[in-house]
Parts: structure tokens; sequence; C-alpha cells
């Protein structure tokens, strides 16, 4: 299987019986834009709680409700997902992507 072709398999079980918590790195690489479509759309529906790391701001903008930055003075909570974060902030994460 590709890349793509796994990361759609091991959604579609994470899907049909989810768990509690979910941990997800980079959870739209290797997708499509269809495939990422999907993906936005289920976890916006997911109970559960979810703990991501995402270079994708659209991704970021539609499922997050909280900001952890990690830095070199320490850990700062943002309430609000990514789109109050930037607000506040004044600047967007580095390395994002469209």
């Amino acid at each position: 299987l590709s890349g793509g072709e796994k990361a759609r398999l091991v959604m579609a079980l994470m899907l049909f019986d989810p768990p509690n918590l979910l941990v997800l790195d980079e959870p739209t690489n290797h997708l499509d834009i269809a495939t990422k479509e999907m993906l936005i759309t289920a976890l916006s529906q997911y109970e559960g709680t979810m703990l991501f790391v995402s270079h994708d701001r659209h991704f970021l903008a539609a499922l997050s409700n909280r900001v952890l930055e990690l830095t070199p003075e320490g850990i700062h909570t943002y309430g609000g997902g990514y789109t109050e974060y930037v607000e506040r902030t004044g600047q967007e994460a580095p390395g994002l992507r469209s």
C-alpha cells in the first residue's frame, strides 16, 4: 500500500471503532484534497479528545479549540482555535502550509 492508502486504512479503522483519545502526527500528509476534507468532516464529529501536530493551516483552523505553543521558554496555552491564536499573537506558527 502507498502512504496515502495506509493512512486511509488506519483512518477507516479508527472511525469504525473510535478510541477515547486520538494522537495524530501530521494526519493530512499523503492525502489528496477529497480525502483530507473527508477526514476533517469525520474528526469534527469525533466526541473524544484529540491531540494533533499539523502544518496544515486549514486543518488547524477547522478542528483546533486550544493551541499549545512549545518554545525554548516553555509551553504556552491559548484558548480558542488556531484562528484565535493568530489573532492573539499576531503571527502564524512557522512552517505552515495551505
